[in-house]
């Protein structure tokens, strides 16, 4: 079963994205707070890994994102972004391997995280 990292400080958004990945077949683990990422990440090893911009409480997706993708380990966890303002090439050049316009369709979703895991 392939695996899912889910990380959005909105709870509705957090279980509508959990219920439709896990109804398409994909085993979901959310996380609220990046104060332990890095860890989380290596003992989950998600194949994609869906991260807004904008994490809440200061916490800022592109230096998540940075961390993440400084880490050797996790190298090969492809990453989407998401915000609601067209941060595209931001997240590109730091690292991201797409990104996501909100609000965005289920469908459009689930075909990023395919075309990933694909390559």
């Amino acid at each position: 079963m392939k695996k899912v990292m889910l990380l959005e400080d909105d709870p509705t958004m957090l279980e509508l994205l959990k219920t439709l990945l896990q109804i398409e077949g994909y085993k979901v683990k959310t996380i609220s707070n990046t104060d332990h990422i890095i860890t989380e990440v290596q003992e989950y090893m998600p194949e994609i890994i869906l991260m807004d911009v904008h994490l809440g409480n200061g916490q800022d997706g592109g230096k998540v994102l940075t961390a993440i993708k400084a880490e050797e380990s996790l190298a090969d966890v492809k990453i989407i972004m998401t915000s609601g303002s067209d941060l595209r090439k931001e997240c590109i050049s730091n690292g991201a391997n797409d990104f996501l316009f909100k609000p965005y369709m289920p469908d459009e979703l689930i075909g990023k995280i395919e075309n990933l895991i694909v390559e």
